[in-house]
């Protein structure tokens, strides 16, 4: 076999293969042997028909094509890539230019390979872990969210007006160029002033009403709101509150310590409240360190990324997307609709991401042939426990599945890539 490269635009590389015709000739054979297999041919059983009845019966064209799709074409390309030291990220586009019988084969292959990189410092990085200090304001703010949790809402007092923060039900209808707008009107409407569920202004115009009052809320809908026919439009409100309530909330003492804890004493449930931001404050640094580290040794790399591979990942987390959606019971395009974008739009905005990604892929590939990390039996049966627990599956299941779908080479990688940002994390510089 013969194997000739030429470089091409986009980073791709143009393979010219030729195979001698002998071996052609013994995948013609190799072929028809397959074919008899496969099909039925009267006067025959499976796999016993002569190349002759075969070529006869199914074409010589259709049999050379077999040959070539399920054996040259394969087998050539993987010798070429080994050969070439090659690594393709792209399906290969082939072009055949010669294939007869009693001819050498001759065909090209056009791919783009994986970037060649070249790796800076990744081991002994300099990353410090920043632990955030736990303050008495901290605290509080955990006890204050336990004390509102505990809260009740009750009837303001008789003459009250809407406060912010206040729990109230309305009546409204609103009204566009005095024109009364679909979806515009609401009855007995639970609202909370100040938690911004309506549109900006609305909630800050009751502010001050009487139960029984009614009062006319002038606002402009946002260029951006959802629904096209009133975005950016001026539109007034006619309002009727019906109720005010506020919450009333426990005092913060022992006996709410022992409501909402396991303890005796507030004092004992502020410690347990420090310890737990403690521990969520170390784990939060540990994470950033970690992230920091990977992002750094990726940073380090020196390498050209073709935008297919970019382009790949981009699709490749569009549809994860779309599968998280459909799970939600929500089709993308509905998304789109709703968020008022295009698929053009939504692939630029996973652009970064994407080449963030890719590069941190390449990088942690790299290092992991520069250390020799290797998977394991034990390191994929961890990974697929793991992935039955958070399924609620056991690991047979979730083993078959992955053969099933052929994922296993995706598993591996996967779990190689995780083994080796480990191994950079485990090697920060102390």
């Amino acid at each position: 076999m013969k194997v000739t490269v030429e470089n091409g635009e986009n980073q791709q590389v143009t393979l010219t293969i030729e195979v001698e015709a002998a071996e052609v000739e013994k995948a013609i054979n190799r072929a028809c042997k397959r074919l008899s297999n496969r099909v039925n041919i009267p006067g025959f059983r499976k796999g016993k028909a002569p190349r002759k009845i075969v070529e006869t019966h199914l074409g010589k064209e259709y049999v050379l094509d077999d040959a070539f799709n399920y054996d040259l074409a394969p087998k050539s390309l993987d010798k070429a890539f080994d050969e070439q030291k090659i690594q393709p990220v792209t399906r290969p586009d082939i072009d055949v230019k010669t294939l007869e019988e009693g001819k050498d084969l001759v065909f090209t292959a056009t791919v783009t390979p994986r970037p060649e990189v070249k790796l800076g410092e990744y081991k002994g990085l300099k990353i410090e872990k920043k632990v955030d200090a736990v303050t008495d304001d901290d605290v509080d703010k955990q006890l204050k969210s336990l004390q509102e949790r505990q809260g009740k809402q009750v009837d303001a007092p008789e003459g009250a007006t809407v406060e912010n923060g206040d729990f109230t039900t309305l009546d409204f209808e609103g009204f566009v160029n005095g024109e009364a707008f679909e979806g515009g009107k609401g009855k007995d409407y639970p609202l909370e002033i100040g938690s911004g569920s309506f549109i900006p202004g609305f909630e800050e115009q009751l502010v001050g009403m009487k139960i029984g009052e009614e009062r006319e809320v002038n606002v402009t809908f946002p260029e951006e709101y959802h629904a096209k026919e009133l975005a950016g439009k001026a539109a007034t409100f006619k309002c009727t509150i019906h109720s005010i309530k506020r919450k009333e909330l426990p005092e913060l003492n022992d006996e709410l310590a022992k409501k909402v804890s396991k303890f005796e004493t507030l004092d004992e449930l502020k410690a347990d409240i420090r310890k737990n931001l403690e521990q969520n404050a170390e784990r939060k640094a540990e994470n950033e360190q970690r992230a920091a580290a990977i992002d750094t040794a990726t940073d380090n790399i020196t390498v050209d990324i073709p935008d297919v591979m970019v382009e790949n990942r981009v699709s490749a987390m569009i549809q994860e997307m779309a599968m998280r959606l459909e799970s939600q019971g929500m089709k993308m395009e509905q998304y789109l609709q709703y968020a008022g974008t295009d698929i053009a739009k939504l692939r630029e905005q996973y652009r970064d991401t994407a080449a963030k990604n890719v590069k941190t892929d390449l990088m942690l590939e790299e290092v992991a042939k520069a250390e020799n990390i290797k998977v394991e039996d034990k390191d994929l049966n961890l990974e697929v426990a793991g992935m039955a627990a958070q399924y609620g599956a056991t690991p047979q299941q979730v083993a078959k599945i992955i053969k099933e779908q052929g994922r296993v080479g995706d598993l591996a990688a996967s779990v190689l890539r995780k083994k080796t940002a480990q191994f950079i994390i485990d090697n920060i510089a102390e």
